[in-house]
């Protein structure tokens, strides 16, 4: 859950400013150690240029049981379990800020490139076989009750993956998804690498659609409660499993229990993912039979779905974002319901114009959702708001909301706002000392 939430911030920060002014928050400083997070989460084989020199190589040997290759990736949070679902949200997201916002990374490109990058070969090395995608190595239970640093782990690694006879339309689309985006991150800095991504996203979205069904039935019992495709957050559930696991709670059951009742819809809510790929698919290649795929299934596959949360596990709100930038800019009025969607949802997170019972927003100015782990939704929310503003900027164009409406400047203000609350609060300048003394 980590990985997401700080990725998304890496977006943020550089998207709001580029440089740090007294008594202003250091977006720049935030990015650089955003980057070393990741840097810290590395397993495998760590490069000759890795700048956190306390880590050293990690899990050499995953996948080698299954006679495969599954070394590198990124552990998740604080664990040393690799999380293919978040893993590739993550490297998606992460290659959504470059493509919108790269001119403003300035020096931090390429080290963002290369974050990119350790999760694609990483993703290319899980799908290498053919109708298959590892999408997990490690046991999150047997981990969760015993930390240690992953050059000293002794926990299993076992692997665990979909295929035709146990489905996961799900992760398999986010992992096209994450594959497309990233061709179009090195179509200009590496062709030959970014040909290779978009060739094997093809075929894992192929996969993901001929073979449909959620991966948290599949794979039950190894992927919940962490990162079951509940269509929202459940890291409760991941967090009371592994207190359960340490004897902090009863037992088992009980976590078994809990994962029942918080299952929601579990079975119909991975269809999002389908028409995530689709739409990164699209944007990578240009086909038409993605722009084809996308407006068929638009309402089979819910995108007007009125889900006011965007993250690893509901992708509702960045499908629609991300395809109107198309309508946005004059490319293509097929999607106009899209943008449609988009600007009602936008709508409905804006302090003073939404109404919305799940959008609270603290005295401090601070995005509140009932739940589990508020920054996630506050750092994924405000990357949207940005994304929008970009795109509306571009047009010339505002938000309608009802009576009302919104500037790509109101958008940006609120995301700011959120940015801002996550950071330690700016140097004094000399006059504001001076004012306070």
């Amino acid at each position: 859950m980590a990985a997401v939430s700080v990725t998304v911030l890496v977006m943020l920060v550089l998207a709001a400013a580029a440089a740090s002014v007294s008594g202003q928050h250091d977006y720049g400083d935030a990015l650089h150690k955003s980057l070393l997070f990741f840097e810290g989460q590395r397993s495998g084989r760590l490069p000759p240029d890795q700048r956190l020199r306390w880590r050293r190589d990690s899990a050499m040997n995953d996948g080698a049981a299954a006679g495969v290759d599954l070394t590198g990736g990124y552990y998740d949070a604080g664990d040393n379990v690799k999380f293919g679902f978040p893993m590739a949200f993550t490297a998606t997201l992460m290659s959504w800020g470059l493509i919108d916002f790269g001119r403003s990374f300035g020096a931090h490109a390429s080290e963002t490139r290369k974050a990119v990058r350790w999760a694609t070969d990483y993703l290319m090395k899980a799908t290498a076989t053919p109708n298959t995608v590892y999408v997990q190595v490690g046991d999150a239970f047997r981990d969760h009750s015993c930390w240690e640093r992953p050059e000293d782990m002794d926990t299993p690694r076992t692997v665990y993956k979909v295929d035709p006879a146990h489905p996961g339309s799900d992760v398999a689309a986010e992992t096209a998804a994450a594959l497309a985006a990233g061709s179009i991150v090195f179509r200009e800095a590496d062709p030959a690498y970014s040909k290779r991504l978009l060739d094997r996203a093809i075929e894992v979205f192929e996969f993901a659609d001929k073979y449909r069904g959620p991966y948290s039935s599949s794979l039950h019992a190894a992927v919940c409660p962490c990162y079951c495709d509940y269509s929202g957050y459940q890291v409760g559930a991941c967090v009371y499993a592994s207190l359960a696991v340490a004897g902090v709670v009863p037992s088992r059951d009980l976590v078994r229990r809990y994962i029942r009742n918080h299952r929601g819809v579990g079975d119909v809510v991975w269809q999002d993912e389908l028409l995530w790929g689709a739409a990164w698919l699209h944007k990578a290649s240009r086909r038409r039979e993605y722009r084809d795929y996308i407006k068929r299934n638009e309402v089979v596959l819910g995108a007007s779905e009125a889900i006011n949360e965007f993250g690893w596990d509901n992708k509702h709100a960045g499908i629609n974002v991300l395809i109107s930038k198309e309508v946005l800019m004059g490319k293509d009025e097929y999607f106009q319901s899209f943008r449609v969607n988009a600007d009602n949802f936008i709508c409905t997170l804006l302090p003073g114009i939404s109404n919305h019972p799940q959008i609270q927003y603290s005295p401090g100015g601070l995005l509140f959702k009932v739940g589990n782990s508020n920054m996630q939704h506050v750092t994924s929310l405000s990357f949207l708001l940005l994304a929008y503003s970009n795109y509306l900027s571009h047009a010339n164009a505002r938000v309608p909301c009802g009576t009302s409406s919104a500037s790509p400047v109101q958008l940006r203000r609120v995301a700011k706002r959120q940015v801002s609350s996550e950071l330690p609060p700016p140097p004094l300048s000399n006059l504001d000392r001076r004012a306070r003394n």
